[in-house]
């Protein structure tokens, strides 16, 4: 029983952390009104605000709601759609700390910004397939 009670509350306060961390992230560092900057989309801003509520409360329902559906489709677009967020917000957290013109200011390579985003993309892009595709299926045995 006390167990049971213990995982629960450890459970609970993993996800007050994680949650809290994750609005710190949008509200303190300004990343959300950064993205509709980056995106040229300040008429939507309110549609955006409730795309990111929604879409937190649909993943934490999806995590506590059993339910069956056919992956052959949703595990694609799933993956497509999260890899779009997490890049954006990658790119829109690097934005507002200035991470790339201070590397180019010290590496005095000023002129080839977008080479260097082009490289950090591909990096990942590869990064992923490879993990994806060799290790996991490797590791897997």
């Amino acid at each position: 029983m006390i167990g049971h009670v213990m995982t629960a509350f450890t459970g609970l306060a993993a996800g007050f952390a994680v949650g809290g961390g994750f609005v710190a992230f949008i509200s303190v560092l300004g990343v959300l009104p950064r993205i509709i900057i980056m995106a040229s989309q300040k008429t939507r801003l309110r549609a955006m605000e409730w795309s990111m509520i929604t879409g937190a409360l649909l993943g934490t329902a999806v995590m506590y709601i059993p339910f069956s559906v056919q992956l052959s489709l949703i595990i694609p677009v799933s993956g497509l759609l999260s890899g779009m967020f997490v890049g954006m917000m990658a790119a829109a957290l690097t934005e507002v700390l200035n991470v790339i013109p201070l590397i180019t200011r010290r590496l005095k390579i000023t002129g080839s910004i977008e080479y260097i985003i082009t490289a950090i993309i591909a990096g990942k892009v590869a990064g992923s397939l490879f993990y994806w595709l060799i290790f996991l299926p490797v590791w897997k045995g």
